[in-house]
Protein backbone atom coordinates (compact mmCIF):
# COMPACT_ATOMS: atom_id res chain seq x y z
CA UNK A 1 0.00 0.00 0.00
CA UNK A 2 1.66 3.08 -1.25
CA UNK A 3 0.56 7.04 0.69
CA UNK A 4 1.91 10.07 -0.38
CA UNK A 5 5.06 12.04 0.91
CA UNK A 6 3.78 14.32 3.93
CA UNK A 7 4.67 17.72 3.75
CA UNK A 8 7.18 17.20 6.82
CA UNK A 9 9.20 13.66 7.93
CA UNK A 10 10.08 13.56 11.35
CA UNK A 11 13.99 12.62 11.08
CA UNK A 12 15.97 10.58 13.61
CA UNK A 13 19.12 10.90 13.30
CA UNK A 14 21.29 11.14 16.93
CA UNK A 15 18.48 10.18 19.21
CA UNK A 16 20.01 6.63 19.77
CA UNK A 17 17.87 5.05 22.67
CA UNK A 18 15.40 7.83 22.89
CA UNK A 19 14.40 7.28 19.21
CA UNK A 20 11.05 4.65 20.11
CA UNK A 21 9.56 7.11 22.48
CA UNK A 22 10.31 10.13 20.21
CA UNK A 23 9.07 8.94 17.09
CA UNK A 24 6.44 8.08 18.85
CA UNK A 25 6.02 11.07 20.48
CA UNK A 26 6.13 12.81 17.25
CA UNK A 27 3.31 10.33 15.24
CA UNK A 28 0.84 10.40 18.17
CA UNK A 29 1.09 14.38 17.88
CA UNK A 30 0.52 14.00 13.57
CA UNK A 31 3.98 13.39 12.30
CA UNK A 32 3.13 10.65 9.18
CA UNK A 33 6.70 10.49 7.82
CA UNK A 34 9.55 8.91 9.09
CA UNK A 35 12.85 9.19 8.04
CA UNK A 36 15.72 6.90 9.29
CA UNK A 37 19.13 4.92 8.24
CA UNK A 38 20.59 1.53 8.69
CA UNK A 39 23.41 3.04 9.73
CA UNK A 40 24.10 2.36 13.86
CA UNK A 41 26.90 5.21 13.74
CA UNK A 42 24.08 8.37 13.33
CA UNK A 43 20.67 5.94 13.58
CA UNK A 44 19.17 3.64 15.48
CA UNK A 45 16.64 2.23 13.18
CA UNK A 46 15.39 -0.74 15.65
CA UNK A 47 13.98 2.13 17.67
CA UNK A 48 12.00 3.28 14.99
CA UNK A 49 10.30 -0.58 14.63
CA UNK A 50 9.90 -0.28 18.27
CA UNK A 51 7.66 2.88 18.23
CA UNK A 52 6.18 1.65 15.11
CA UNK A 53 4.71 -1.79 17.24
CA UNK A 54 3.83 0.59 20.30
CA UNK A 55 1.82 2.50 17.71
CA UNK A 56 0.11 -0.63 15.94
CA UNK A 57 -0.88 -1.33 18.92
CA UNK A 58 -2.90 1.49 19.64
CA UNK A 59 -4.61 1.79 15.96
CA UNK A 60 -2.20 3.77 13.97
CA UNK A 61 -1.03 1.13 11.88
CA UNK A 62 1.93 0.85 9.54
CA UNK A 63 0.19 1.03 6.22
CA UNK A 64 -1.17 5.15 7.23
CA UNK A 65 2.82 5.88 7.65
CA UNK A 66 5.46 7.22 5.22
CA UNK A 67 8.17 5.01 6.55
CA UNK A 68 12.36 5.63 4.80
CA UNK A 69 15.39 4.19 5.51
CA UNK A 70 18.44 4.35 3.86
CA UNK A 71 21.84 2.02 2.51
CA UNK A 72 24.85 3.48 3.66
CA UNK A 73 28.36 2.65 1.68
CA UNK A 74 31.07 1.76 3.67
CA UNK A 75 32.86 5.02 4.06
CA UNK A 76 29.66 6.32 5.96
CA UNK A 77 29.54 3.10 8.91
CA UNK A 78 31.43 3.08 11.99
CA UNK A 79 33.91 0.47 11.27
CA UNK A 80 33.39 -1.48 14.30
CA UNK A 81 29.32 -1.28 13.82
CA UNK A 82 28.42 -2.30 9.94
CA UNK A 83 25.33 -3.78 9.48
CA UNK A 84 25.97 -5.89 6.51
CA UNK A 85 29.94 -7.48 5.61
CA UNK A 86 31.91 -4.96 3.98
CA UNK A 87 34.17 -7.17 2.23
CA UNK A 88 30.86 -8.67 0.40
CA UNK A 89 30.27 -7.62 -3.24
CA UNK A 90 28.30 -4.36 -3.27
CA UNK A 91 25.55 -5.77 -4.62
CA UNK A 92 25.24 -8.06 -1.38
CA UNK A 93 25.71 -5.67 0.85
CA UNK A 94 22.44 -3.54 -0.30
CA UNK A 95 20.63 -6.47 -0.07
CA UNK A 96 21.67 -7.13 3.45
CA UNK A 97 21.31 -4.07 4.33
CA UNK A 98 17.56 -4.08 3.33
CA UNK A 99 17.29 -7.20 4.90
CA UNK A 100 18.82 -5.50 8.10
CA UNK A 101 15.97 -2.74 7.90
CA UNK A 102 12.96 -5.02 7.78
CA UNK A 103 13.87 -6.53 10.72
CA UNK A 104 14.29 -3.40 12.22
CA UNK A 105 11.34 -1.78 11.31
CA UNK A 106 9.08 -5.19 11.04
CA UNK A 107 8.30 -4.33 8.03
CA UNK A 108 8.05 -5.88 4.48
CA UNK A 109 8.90 -2.78 2.66
CA UNK A 110 9.65 0.79 3.16
CA UNK A 111 8.09 3.47 1.21
CA UNK A 112 11.29 5.04 0.10
CA UNK A 113 14.99 3.35 0.11
CA UNK A 114 17.56 6.24 -0.35
CA UNK A 115 21.34 5.74 -1.53
CA UNK A 116 23.18 7.79 1.74
CA UNK A 117 25.83 9.05 -0.88
CA UNK A 118 26.59 8.79 -3.79
CA UNK A 119 29.56 6.05 -4.37
CA UNK A 120 32.84 6.59 -6.64
CA UNK A 121 33.91 5.53 -9.17
CA UNK A 122 30.05 5.93 -11.01
CA UNK A 123 30.44 2.51 -11.74
CA UNK A 124 30.24 1.89 -8.25
CA UNK A 125 26.67 3.79 -7.33
CA UNK A 126 25.29 2.06 -10.67
CA UNK A 127 26.28 -1.32 -9.07
CA UNK A 128 24.71 -0.01 -5.58
CA UNK A 129 21.34 1.83 -7.83
CA UNK A 130 21.08 -1.65 -9.70
CA UNK A 131 20.81 -3.60 -6.36
CA UNK A 132 18.40 -1.00 -5.04
CA UNK A 133 16.29 -1.31 -8.18
CA UNK A 134 16.20 -5.06 -7.27
CA UNK A 135 14.43 -4.22 -3.93
CA UNK A 136 12.44 -2.12 -5.60
CA UNK A 137 11.11 -4.64 -8.24
CA UNK A 138 10.74 -7.16 -5.43
CA UNK A 139 8.24 -4.88 -3.73
CA UNK A 140 10.68 -3.88 -0.82
CA UNK A 141 10.56 -0.31 -1.67
CA UNK A 142 8.46 1.36 -3.48
CA UNK A 143 10.42 4.36 -4.48
CA UNK A 144 14.52 5.63 -4.67
CA UNK A 145 16.25 8.52 -3.59
CA UNK A 146 19.72 9.66 -3.38
CA UNK A 147 20.88 11.70 -0.44
CA UNK A 148 24.13 13.96 -0.14
CA UNK A 149 23.98 14.93 -3.98
CA UNK A 150 24.87 18.19 -4.73
CA UNK A 151 26.34 17.35 -8.52
CA UNK A 152 23.51 18.32 -10.83
CA UNK A 153 25.61 16.33 -13.48
CA UNK A 154 25.77 13.47 -11.35
CA UNK A 155 22.26 13.30 -10.79
CA UNK A 156 21.58 13.83 -14.33
CA UNK A 157 23.67 11.09 -15.43
CA UNK A 158 22.25 8.41 -12.81
CA UNK A 159 18.59 9.47 -13.46
CA UNK A 160 19.43 8.51 -17.56
CA UNK A 161 21.08 5.83 -16.88
CA UNK A 162 19.25 4.02 -14.13
CA UNK A 163 16.38 1.77 -15.17
CA UNK A 164 13.87 2.95 -11.74
CA UNK A 165 14.57 7.20 -11.61
CA UNK A 166 15.47 8.54 -8.25
CA UNK A 167 12.17 10.16 -7.35
CA UNK A 168 13.66 12.08 -4.05
CA UNK A 169 17.09 13.85 -3.38
CA UNK A 170 17.94 14.53 0.55
CA UNK A 171 20.55 17.07 1.03
CA UNK A 172 21.82 19.80 3.28
CA UNK A 173 20.04 22.84 3.28
CA UNK A 174 23.00 24.99 3.53
CA UNK A 175 24.66 28.18 2.06
CA UNK A 176 27.87 26.02 1.09
CA UNK A 177 25.86 24.17 -1.70
CA UNK A 178 24.29 27.67 -2.63
CA UNK A 179 21.03 25.97 -1.60
CA UNK A 180 20.94 23.81 -4.16
CA UNK A 181 18.64 26.44 -6.39
CA UNK A 182 19.51 25.14 -9.70
CA UNK A 183 19.46 21.07 -8.69
CA UNK A 184 16.06 22.51 -6.92
CA UNK A 185 14.55 23.52 -10.22
CA UNK A 186 15.86 20.29 -11.78
CA UNK A 187 13.76 18.13 -9.62
CA UNK A 188 10.54 20.07 -10.07
CA UNK A 189 11.28 19.72 -13.62
CA UNK A 190 11.40 15.94 -13.06
CA UNK A 191 8.76 15.51 -10.87
CA UNK A 192 11.44 14.82 -7.97
CA UNK A 193 11.31 15.29 -4.73
CA UNK A 194 14.03 17.41 -2.53
CA UNK A 195 14.02 16.60 1.25
CA UNK A 196 15.89 19.16 3.24
CA UNK A 197 18.07 18.49 6.32
CA UNK A 198 20.12 20.81 8.69
CA UNK A 199 17.00 23.47 7.50
CA UNK A 200 17.47 25.06 10.63
CA UNK A 201 20.91 24.25 11.98
CA UNK A 202 22.22 25.40 8.76
CA UNK A 203 20.71 28.88 8.74
CA UNK A 204 20.58 30.97 11.91
CA UNK A 205 21.51 34.04 9.59
CA UNK A 206 18.28 33.49 7.83
CA UNK A 207 16.26 32.90 10.76
CA UNK A 208 17.71 35.95 12.52
CA UNK A 209 17.15 37.96 9.29
CA UNK A 210 14.86 41.08 8.67
CA UNK A 211 12.48 39.67 6.75
CA UNK A 212 12.18 36.58 9.11
CA UNK A 213 11.82 38.80 11.96
CA UNK A 214 9.10 40.90 10.26
CA UNK A 215 6.72 37.33 9.00
CA UNK A 216 7.55 36.21 13.12
CA UNK A 217 6.02 39.26 13.91
CA UNK A 218 3.29 40.20 11.44
CA UNK A 219 1.71 35.88 11.69
CA UNK A 220 2.59 35.84 15.66
CA UNK A 221 4.60 32.81 14.59
CA UNK A 222 8.38 31.52 14.85
CA UNK A 223 11.20 31.94 12.78
CA UNK A 224 11.45 28.56 12.28
CA UNK A 225 7.80 28.36 11.63
CA UNK A 226 8.33 30.85 9.13
CA UNK A 227 11.13 29.06 7.30
CA UNK A 228 9.11 25.62 7.67
CA UNK A 229 5.90 27.01 6.31
CA UNK A 230 8.54 28.91 3.07
CA UNK A 231 10.16 25.39 1.90
CA UNK A 232 6.68 23.85 2.33
CA UNK A 233 5.40 26.60 -0.34
CA UNK A 234 8.12 26.47 -2.65
CA UNK A 235 7.32 22.39 -2.37
CA UNK A 236 10.69 21.18 0.13
CA UNK A 237 9.98 18.51 2.27
CA UNK A 238 12.06 19.07 5.27
CA UNK A 239 13.45 16.85 8.16
CA UNK A 240 12.77 17.92 11.09
CA UNK A 241 14.11 16.51 14.58
CA UNK A 242 12.43 18.36 17.43
CA UNK A 243 12.60 16.54 20.62
CA UNK A 244 10.08 18.49 22.55
CA UNK A 245 6.53 18.23 22.54
CA UNK A 246 5.97 22.17 22.28
CA UNK A 247 8.60 22.44 19.74
CA UNK A 248 6.80 19.28 17.51
CA UNK A 249 3.43 20.51 17.93
CA UNK A 250 4.99 24.08 16.45
CA UNK A 251 5.77 22.32 13.64
CA UNK A 252 2.65 20.32 12.97
CA UNK A 253 0.50 23.67 12.99
CA UNK A 254 2.43 25.92 10.06
CA UNK A 255 -0.17 24.85 7.70
CA UNK A 256 -2.17 27.14 9.54
CA UNK A 257 -1.20 30.08 7.51
CA UNK A 258 -0.06 30.84 4.31
CA UNK A 259 2.92 33.29 2.91
CA UNK A 260 1.70 35.41 0.28
CA UNK A 261 3.67 35.19 -3.23
CA UNK A 262 5.54 38.64 -2.26
CA UNK A 263 6.77 37.19 1.01
CA UNK A 264 7.79 34.07 -1.00
CA UNK A 265 9.58 36.20 -3.19
CA UNK A 266 11.37 38.05 -0.33
CA UNK A 267 12.53 35.01 1.10
CA UNK A 268 13.61 33.32 -1.95
CA UNK A 269 15.94 36.46 -2.39
CA UNK A 270 18.27 35.52 0.83
CA UNK A 271 18.95 31.74 -1.12
CA UNK A 272 20.71 33.85 -3.84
Amino acid sequence: MSIKMPPLLYGTAWKELRTADLVEMAIRAGFRGIDTACQPKHYHEAGVGEALVRLATSGIKREELFIQTKFTPIGGHDPMRVPYNPNSPLEVQVADSFKRSQENLKTPYVDSLVLHSPLFPYEHLMRVWGAMEEVYHSGGALQLGISNCYDLELLKKLNGDSQVKPTIVQNRFYAQSDYDVQLRQWCDNHEITYQSFWSLTANPHILKSDVVQQLSEKYAKTPAQIWYRYLSHVGIVPLIGSTSQHHIDEDLVIFAFELNNSEIKQLSLILH
